[in-house]
């Protein structure tokens, strides 16, 4: 198994390679494969769908055969369809059940696959590319650098290897994975800036490009926002004294709206002062809840969500849940205490209308 397991002295985070033997090896897996099946996990964000984007356009236009998938949802989100310009997204139900190379982007587990996890024992051969600290590591194959701000940092390592040309449909797949990541670069060090330059100069558009998927929504959506953030509920003594806020997407909502519009919460909510750490709530099943963690820096939601049967970044985790929201709470609240820092101790909630 070829793998990298964190960062070396002098490497930039978003350097050109790193380190290069894992790099050149992915690479030479992907410069002799004829057909491959792109991964990306169970309701994939920019940065997911970006990378096996990028791959997938650079593999296509080498010759090979190609196809991006996930298990769920069955459709692409509306936002990111536009980057799909060689039409390479396929229904999971369409995924080989043996694939020849298999290759996962943005994955920290195999259980993030969902319903198509099984396809990783049964390839010839899987390549890993994730940039998550919590990452379990599997396949034959893996690059995986938790000092990389997005996994489509690691993505353009591996195109640089290939010498693959950087044209705009490439770059604009690498630079929405790169931009919502970092939260608009609020989280990027100075190699995840050059990068984006790079991107620019290969001849991204930034406004038309970002704006749909950031910042537009339907009007219908303000007033059930609405409704969501009235039931924010901010438990003060949770996480150690730090504060939790916390609220719940029902089902009804999910099934009205689309993933850009569920996944939007979580960054209306962290905005709370009083809460370190902030957490949504989604239901996607009649008992089973997944779970949106974000951080300030203080408490390690990564550590948190791991301890939940999750995963994810010190600032950025998540996780899946089978159960009622109370014993999800309750359970969030004891792993939060477990991982931050000593506070204060007891437990007092501001909810309603005293809020």
């Amino acid at each position: 198994m070829s793998g990298y397991r964190g960062p070396q002295p002098g490497w930039d985070s978003a350097g050109p390679a790193g380190p290069a033997a894992d790099v050149a090896a992915a690479a030479a897996l992907l410069a002799d494969a004829r057909d491959v099946t792109l991964l990306a996990h169970v309701q994939p964000d920019a940065d997911a769908l970006g990378s096996v984007l990028a791959l997938g356009i650079a593999l296509r236009r080498r010759g090979a055969t190609v196809r991006v998938s996930f298990a769920d949802p069955d459709v692409m989100p509306e936002s990111l369809r536009p980057l799909d310009v060689l039409g390479l997204f396929v229904p999971a139900a369409q995924v080989p059940a043996v694939p020849d190379v298999l290759v996962a982007c943005d994955t920290a587990s195999v259980g993030r696959l969902g319903g198509l996890a099984d396809r990783v024992p049964a390839a010839r051969a899987t390549l890993l590319v994730d940039h998550h600290a919590s990452n379990d590591g599997f396949g034959t194959h893996q690059v995986v650098d938790p000092s990389a701000e997005a996994t489509v940092v690691l993505v353009h390592r591996i195109l640089t290897a290939l010498g693959t040309p950087i044209d705009e449909a490439i770059a604009n797949c690498l630079y929405v994975g790169l931009v919502t990541d970092t939260v608009g670069f609020r989280t990027a060090g100075p190699g995840a800036h050059r990068l984006a330059a790079t991107l620019l100069e290969a001849g991204v558009q930034v406004e038309p490009l970002i704006r749909p998927i950031t910042d537009t929504h339907p009007f219908a959506w303000l007033g059930a926002l609405a409704d969501v953030l009235r039931d924010a509920v901010l438990d003060l003594c949770a996480a150690g004294g730090h504060g939790l806020v916390h609220t719940i997407v029902p089902a009804e909502l999910i099934a009205r709206f689309r993933f850009e519009e569920i996944d939007s919460v979580i960054d209306q909510i962290r905005c709370a002062a009083e809460a370190e750490v902030a957490a949504v709530l989604k239901q996607v099943g009649p008992r089973r809840w997944t779970v949106s963690l974000r951080a300030k820096g203080t408490v390690d939601v990564a550590a948190v969500a791991v301890a939940l049967g999750g995963g994810g970044h010190r600032n950025a985790a998540g996780l899946t849940w089978d159960g009622e929201p109370g014993d999800l709470l309750d359970a969030l609240r004891a792993a939060l205490d477990a991982a931050a820092p000593t506070g204060l101790a007891g437990h007092r909630s501001i909810s309603g209308p005293d809020r």
